[in-house]
């Protein structure tokens, strides 16, 4: 039997209100789009959160019951509160999943969790872009070929200044000869990242199947296994100590 999980995925909603190219591609926002396929793929209880509702739509509440975190980010990562990373890492590293799409690779959270820039090359203009699968046996793999080709995307290319990948699954060349890492996963603490490349606002990448296929797949391998609360407990022993004729004598240090 198929375990039900909650999924949010969140957008800045922002491209679409500015960019009449972007609201013709994305007319109920990028984030509707990805949270409709999603609902489509079956197993998930999807709803969507945008940087303009109050605390970015990520309260304590949201987040407590978020199995899967998809995250979508481009110009405005510095109006992200503070506060609103913190509470988001911190249910990563209790669990919680994290997808982090495109250009969410300057995203405040992505750069907290992985501790580097994350910055990259990129170009806008005519490239093709075909990703090449490197790892056929993962789960966010399932159902995708050798490759596949996206017919206009805006070029990412290496250094991609990210910490070594746990896992490559992806890696992408585009017509000018760049190539890029963009299919990787991490851990921090309890939970599991997964960054993919394709999704720039002004294509329809993400009505194409194959793309729709991955982040499906990425969603689910990132699913919650565990809620481990991030606490620091004074702990018992589980058998008898020796007593400690010292012990009183001694000076109390740490954690109180």
């Amino acid at each position: 039997m198929q375990t039900i999980f909650h999924v949010t995925v969140w957008g800045e909603f922002r491209h679409e209100k500015k960019n009449p190219k972007v609201a013709e591609i994305y007319p109920r926002g990028m984030h509707e789009t990805i949270a409709g396929f999603l609902r489509e793929a079956g197993g998930m209880i999807v709803s969507t959160a945008v940087l303009d509702e109050p605390e970015h739509g990520l309260t304590a509440e949201v987040l407590e019951k978020t199995d899967v975190l998809v995250w979508w980010g481009h110009m405005a990562h510095g109006d992200v509160a503070d506060e609103v990373v913190a509470r988001v890492k911190k249910r990563v590293l209790e669990g919680m999943g994290l997808v982090v799409l495109h250009s969410g690779h300057y995203a405040k959270i992505f750069k907290a969790l992985l501790g580097t820039t994350c910055s990259l090359k990129w170009r806008e203009s005519t490239d093709k872009e075909r990703l090449w699968n490197v790892f056929p046996s993962h789960p966010i793999a399932e159902g995708v070929g050798d490759y596949f080709e996206i017919p206009a995307e805006e070029m990412y290319g290496e250094p991609f200044g990210i910490p070594t990948p746990d896992e490559l699954i992806f890696i992408s060349w585009f017509t000018g000869g760049e190539v890029f890492r963009s299919g990787a996963t991490w851990t921090r603490g309890h939970g599991r990242i997964f960054y993919f490349r394709p999704g720039h606002e002004t294509y329809p990448t993400y009505h194409q199947k194959e793309v729709q296929q991955v982040i499906i797949n990425g969603v689910r391998w990132a699913r919650a296994r565990v809620n481990i609360p991030d606490t620091c407990p004074n702990s018992p022993a589980l058998e008898p100590l020796p007593e400690d004729p010292e012990a009183s004598a001694r000076p109390t240090i740490g954690h109180t």
